[in-house]
């Protein structure tokens, strides 16, 4: 090379430099928008104060595009971040494409090596999922800054090969609750304290327990982005707080594994927590421990369902939640961390312990970009990798679903509830499933199926989440020692959503013939239109979780509706019958209407629309949010009571009041002052329990869920009790599961249900019956011959066989054929109690209507208490 080529080429990586220190002076920091750092202690960003960034951020580099993808469940907007070099932000399209063509799998092994060379390794990244978690979401600029300015050749290598899908904040309303809260407290004694009310509007920290059902529009718009759009090879869930003691929770993660899940994406989730392990080791940041409680069993979680679409699901917990700075003191070290983990590093997952010192909420930023930057640096390295690997994954998934066993999954045109049949076809293909419809009759597994039905073929390369989130759950029996009790499972041991919903989803294990197409876009239910003459009105079936809502919206709007309370085989007990002729209100609902040329022979009551009252304590309760947003869901009148709401005593306005699912202390006492100031502190006590008991003695109606039922039949002394209180979880144990319950199906409150369902079993219990008693000088005694008490069972579980999916430890034993779901009257009202969780998550729809027909009777001018 010659003289003047040499001072070309100088002169060229010159301008290319100061071309970069360009970009970067003019690319904004995040403190150039916030005032401060990312981690300043006390220092909080708000969301208003991140979208000016993000639009910033985008218009000031060709690197970055923003996009929004949906809205909160107040309004806000959801953004997206892209983040690649300026030649791979041209070809977006092209890389979308590349990613889904390899996690579909449905091409040849040579175009996939192809393609795997060509395309750009997809990573999702997320923070700001739990509000009260508040590093990550403040740490994604930072985050976005780096990747987009940074000029070190492992960042340049990052860009050319990897496509960062970064989702800065995953919830954003509640980063405003919280930075609210926190600089509202800043210097009292409740600066690091969470705020007395859920910080996602409805669901609080169950908004990470939502993604297969898809229930809230946040999961709902990430879901469409990775599992029908993008499909990253690799997703990355930030969270909070490591074990005490330590800075950082990353992965190999603890057993079981569910054996679903492709072993390769196992061992990927381990390759990258040691990418992660090591990363940490050379930049001295110790405290990085592995093998810590969290599993790969559960499915529903941001990090656990990539598993089941061959994606490595990554989830960091990293230490120091607040900005509030805290110092641990060395001398106080314990001797071990987490769940049982020495600190003196012997331990092959923990070689690097953390010692002790000042802790700054800079130090948990610090942690989550140097976890992201493991990530993104092996993806950049495997880039070519990993694509293949997902199509490899995949191919292994369609090769064993056309061998059989199962072949394939029938939903039958014919259901129950064509509605929630309806329901969980788009829970499927939200994520990401293959569904088709058959176009004419056809036969499998010696059944005949009608035009319509639904067809899943295993042969696709989500099969492990099709088989997960259809059949039943076995997980594995693991106790802590041998002979101790059980080893308690990460969230939940059963899940599967036929047995949920209350659809019928059939197995067909060997292949067969259908005439199909493939739906892409999710289903509705055909509109509803009234059939026959309907001069006087028509009527429609209790069958339907449609029907409540239809029912509530025709009084919303002005139409009188009665329900059946003696029906015939024509027109059963517990239909609606609505007067006139415009349904158009509730048309998209799908339900069948039958037209009325004159009024029926049949005794029919008339109806209200219910107003309900939930009770809402100031500790937050997420089964609150959920029974909220189910009452919502469903059109009924809803207004939140707090406790001097019911201490007042002013409740004849409610047709039910329903109390979800709490402690019997929460509920009575609440906070103390040393919790929460003064205004949020208490509970009911014993003047709202007296409000309570005269409300429902008036004539109201008192409906509880799963604990809370305890706290009503301990003020109201109902002639009932826990029948499995004081059981260690040795004799009986179930974490999260399944469990077959019999209907009362001629109960009113029953009208409409199937007679076997399952109830969401949560460390739940059953009810027993007790005998009357009275007051005497010894105190209370038994009255041996006394009749049994007016306890009317709505629903028992199963005397046999209860464990429908999941773990049940002395089940047969201890709740076989006892009562599940009871009503007892109360002076002119009563009270209805479920020993189980309804409403559980959105999730349990074969038994919503248990809740409904408690709240619809109570509405009624008359309500038979049986049949």
């Amino acid at each position: 090379m010659g003289a003047l080529s040499r001072k070309l080429l100088l002169l060229f990586v010159i301008l290319i430099i100061s071309l970069s220190e360009l970009i970067a002076q003019t690319v904004p920091k995040p403190a150039d928008v916030f005032g401060f750092r990312p981690g300043t202690d006390y220092k909080l960003a708000d969301y208003g104060q991140m979208l000016e960034y993000y639009d910033r951020l985008d218009a000031a580099s060709d690197r970055v595009k923003k996009i929004q993808i949906g809205e909160t469940v107040l309004g806000r907007p959801m953004i997206l971040l892209y983040i690649s070099s300026e030649e791979n932000m041209q070809q977006l399209d092209r890389w979308r494409e590349i990613s889904e063509t390899m996690a579909r799998a449905r091409i040849d092994e040579q175009e996939a090596k192809k393609l795997s060379k060509e395309g750009r390794a997809v990573v999702w990244i997320d923070g700001g999922m739990h509000s009260n978690e508040l590093a990550h979401g403040q740490m994604t600029p930072e985050l976005a800054y780096k990747i987009a300015t940074e000029e070190t050749e492992e960042m340049q290598a990052i860009r050319e090969n990897v496509i960062t899908l970064l989702m800065p904040m995953m919830n954003p309303d509640g980063v405003d609750i919280i930075s609210s809260w926190y600089r509202s407290h800043i210097g009292t004694p409740y600066e690091t304290t969470n705020p007395p009310w859920l910080y996602h509007h409805y669901v609080g920290h169950d908004n990470n327990r939502d993604w297969f059902m898809n229930n809230m529009p946040e999961t709902r718009a990430v879901t469409k982005k990775i599992y029908r759009e993008w499909f990253p090879q690799i997703v990355h869930n930030h969270h909070q707080p490591a074990p005490e003691w330590t800075r950082i929770s990353l992965p190999p993660y603890a057993d079981p594994v569910n054996p679903r899940i492709h072993p390769a994406v196992t061992t990927g989730v381990n390759e990258v927590g040691s990418a992660m392990m090591q990363r940490f080791s050379l930049n001295d940041m110790p405290g990085a421990i592995a093998d810590n409680y969290y599993t790969m069993f559960w499915n529903g979680g941001g990090r656990t369902v990539p598993y089941y679409h061959n994606m490595i699901g990554i989830l960091t917990e990293v230490g120091h939640r607040t900005p509030t700075p805290r110092f641990y003191e060395p001398d106080s070290l314990p001797k071990t961390v987490g769940t049982g983990t020495p600190t003196d590093g012997t331990d092959v997952l923990y070689p690097d312990p953390w010692k002790g010192g000042e802790s700054h909420f800079r130090d948990a930023v610090d942690y989550m970009l140097t976890a992201s930057m493991a990530v993104l640096d092996l993806a950049s390295k495997r880039h070519e990798q990993y694509l293949y690997n997902i199509y490899t994954m995949g191919r292994d998934a369609i090769e064993k679903g056309e061998a059989g066993d199962p072949f394939a999954y029938v939903i039958p045109a014919e259901q129950w509830d064509d509605w929630e049949a309806k329901n969980l076809v788009n829970v499927l293909l939200q994520g990401g499933l293959e569904v088709r419809q058959a176009t004419g009759d056809f036969t499998a597994g010696g059944n005949n199926y009608a035009e319509g039905s639904y067809i899943l073929y295993a042969g696709q390369s989500f099969r492990p989440y099709l088989t997960d989130l259809l059949e039943k759950q076995e997980y594995p029996t693991r106790l802590l020692y041998p002979g101790g009790p059980p080893d308690t499972p990460y969230d939940l041991a059963g899940w599967t959503l036929p047995i949920q919903m209350g659809v019928t989803v059939d197995r067909i294990d060997d292949s067969f013939d259908a005439s199909a197409d493939e739906i892409t876009e999710l289903v509705t239910v055909e509109k509803s239109a009234i059939d026959g003459d309907a001069v006087y009105g028509f009527m429609f079936s209790a069958k339907s979780n449609a029907s409540v809502k239809a029912a509530n919206t025709l009084l919303e709007n002005g139409a009188e509706v009665s329900r059946v309370v003696e029906g015939s085989a024509e027109m059963p007990a517990g239909s609606f019958i609505a007067r006139g002729r415009d349904a158009s209100a509730i048309e998209e609902l799908g339900l069948s209407l039958q037209g009325l040329s004159e009024e029926p022979d049949a005794k029919a009551v008339s109806l209200e629309r219910p107003k309900v009252g939930i009770y809402k304590s100031w500790i937050p309760n997420m089964d609150e949010g959920w029974t909220r947003w189910l009452m919502e869901k469903y059109n009924f009148a809803v207004d939140t009571l707090h406790n001097a709401d019911i201490q007042e005593g002013n409740l004849a306005e409610y047709h039910s009041i329903i109390i979800p699912a709490q402690s019997p202390d929460g509920i009575l006492n609440g906070y103390t002052i040393q919790e929460m100031p003064e205004e949020y502190t208490g509970g009911l006590g014993l003047k709202g329990s007296l409000a309570l008991e005269e409300y429902t003695e008036a004539g109201g109606t008192l409906i509880a869920f799963d604990k809370a039922s305890n706290f009503v039949i301990q003020q109201f002394g109902l002639p009932l009790r826990n029948a499995v209180s004081g059981l260690s979880e040795t004799e009986f144990f179930i974490p999260g599961s399944l469990i077959r319950s019999v209907v009362d199906t001629e109960n009113p409150r029953a009208w409409g249900m199937q007679d076997t369902v399952s109830a969401s079993f949560s460390r739940s219990f059953a009810f027993e019956i007790t005998e009357q008693s009275k007051e005497g000088e010894g105190g209370t005694e038994d009255i041996a011959d006394a009749p049994k008490a007016p306890v009317d069972v709505v629903v028992s579980y199963a005397d046999s066989s209860l464990l429908m999916s999941g773990w049940a430890v002395g089940e047969d034993k201890y709740i076989a054929d006892k009562p599940a779901m009871v009503r007892v009257p109360k002076g002119d009202g009563q009270v209805v109690l479920f020993a189980f969780r309804p409403q559980f998550r959105g999730q349990p729809r074969g038994t919503y209507k248990l809740i409904f027909n408690a709240i619809m009777g109570s509405a009624m001018e008359e309500f038979p208490t049986s049949d």
